[in-house]
């Protein structure tokens, strides 16, 4: 069972699974659908996968029930993406990357 994906491809955050894993690629698909959230895309890589998310919240707490639910280590990034024009705040994209334990 798939989530929903966005049509335009927009995302705020990217979570990175490291390596791939079908069991834990499931889990996160479930988690996925029961609240709601877009993808924006995946990229498969020889490392694992990308998985492009449309909330940054959500996937600041998917880091960290992954990190509790299977044995691994989360580490979680900020890249500048842009500038508000109205509020000239500056707006941050994350990464979260889950490495299981081997």
């Amino acid at each position: 069972m798939k989530p929903t994906y966005s049509k335009d491809g927009y995302f705020q955050a990217i979570l990175q699974l490291r390596p791939k894993n079908k069991e834990i690629l499931d889990w996160i698909y479930k988690q996925l659908i029961k609240n709601n959230i877009k993808i924006g895309r995946e990229v498969k890589r020889k490392e694992g996968i990308d998985i492009y998310l449309s909330s940054k919240k959500f996937t600041l707490a998917l880091g960290k029930k992954l990190k509790k639910t299977f044995k691994g280590t989360t580490k979680v990034t900020k890249s500048l993406f842009t500038k508000n024009r109205l509020t000239s705040k500056k707006v941050y994209r994350i990464t979260v990357c889950f490495r299981l334990n081997q």
